[in-house]
C-alpha cells in the first residue's frame, strides 16, 4: 500500500507512528465541531455523540472562528474541561453572494474568505498543539467540490475552498510526524438552511444524506482511513469500505489532492 501524499519519513524511510488516541477525563474521546448549531455540523455532532464521543460544539455564540482571542480562549477552556482534544471538525462556513466577480461586494467577498479560511486556520492552530502534546489526533476540514474548479458565481467561496485544501495539506505535513492526520471531506449538497436559500439549488430534488457525511467523519475519526491523510474524500460517493479498498490497491502520490495538471515532466512547474 502506498503512503499518504508527501508523507514525511525518517532517515531509515519509516513513516511516523499512528496517533495514539486515548480517552478524555470523562472516559470518552473528545471532539470539537465548529458550526455545530445547525446544518452539517449539527448532524456530525449528534452522530459523534451517538457513537460515544464527548462533543464540544462551536458556534458564533461560543467563539467566532475569525476572532483569534475568542478561539484560543475557547479551546483552552475545552482542554481544561476535557483534558484533551482527539478530533477537530472544521465545519463553520459561509458563502458569498451568487453574483460574478465584477458585481461582488468586497466586504461580502472578504467575509467569506475570512470565515472559510482564516477560521479553520485559527481553530487548527489553537487545537493541534494539544493533539501533538497528547500523542496525536485528527482534523477533518469540511471542504467542497468547488475547490477543484473556478466559477463565475460565488468566486470567494471557490477561492476559500481551494485555499482550505492547502490548509489541510499543510496540517497533514506539519502534523504527520507528531501523530496528527488531516483530511478534506467533500459533503456533496446537503439540504440545509444555507443550501435551500441558494438560487443555485432552486428546484433540486436530490441531496446528499447527512448520515453519509457523518459516517465518513466517524470512519476518519476511527483511524481506519489514516492513509487518506492529506487527501479528499467524498460523501455520497465514498464509503469507509470503498476507501479502504481503494487504498489497498495503492494510492498515487497526488491522488485526491489538489495539484496542477502538468503531464510534461520537463515543465518547470512540475513537482
Amino acid at each position: 500500500m502506498s503512503q499518504p501524499a508527501d508523507v514525511p519519513v525518517d532517515d531509515e524511510g519509516d513513516v511516523a507512528p499512528e496517533p495514539d488516541v486515548e480517552e478524555g477525563r470523562g472516559g470518552h474521546p473528545v471532539a470539537v465541531v465548529t458550526g455545530a448549531s445547525r446544518g452539517i455540523g449539527r448532524h456530525v455532532a449528534m452522530a459523534l455523540e451517538d457513537a460515544g464521543w464527548v462533543v464540544e460544539r462551536g458556534s458564533t455564540a461560543v467563539a467566532p472562528v475569525t476572532e483569534r482571542a475568542a478561539v484560543e480562549a475557547w479551546v483552552a477552556e475545552v482542554v481544561e474541561r476535557q483534558g484533551r482534544i482527539d478530533l477537530l471538525v472544521n465545519n463553520a462556513g459561509v458563502v458569498d453572494a451568487e453574483v460574478d466577480l465584477l458585481e461582488s461586494d468586497p466586504d461580502d467577498w472578504w467575509r467569506c474568505v475570512e470565515v472559510d479560511v482564516l477560521g479553520p486556520y485559527l481553530v487548527t492552530r489553537a487545537v493541534v498543539p494539544h493533539m501533538v502534546a497528547a500523542g496525536g489526533g485528527r482534523v477533518v476540514n469540511v471542504n467542497s467540490g468547488v475547490a477543484q474548479r473556478p466559477s463565475r458565481s460565488m468566486s470567494a467561496y471557490h477561492v476559500a475552498k481551494t485555499a482550505l485544501a492547502r490548509l489541510t495539506g499543510a496540517t497533514h505535513l506539519a502534523g504527520w510526524e507528531h501523530g496528527v492526520r488531516a483530511f478534506d471531506l467533500m459533503p456533496g449538497i446537503v439540504r440545509t438552511d444555507m443550501t435551500e436559500g441558494m438560487e443555485l439549488h432552486a428546484g433540486r430534488t436530490e441531496w446528499t444524506d447527512p448520515a453519509d457525511v457523518a459516517d465518513l467523519v466517524l470512519a476518519l475519526a476511527s483511524g481506519d482511513l489514516d492513509v487518506w491523510s492529506g487527501r479528499f474524500v467524498r460523501a455520497g460517493a465514498d464509503t469507509a469500505a470503498t476507501l479502504r479498498a481503494r487504498a489497498a490497491a495503492g494510492l498515487g502520490p497526488t491522488e485526491r489532492t489538489l495539484v496542477l495538471d502538468l503531464p510534461d515532466p520537463d515543465d518547470p512547474l512540475h513537482p
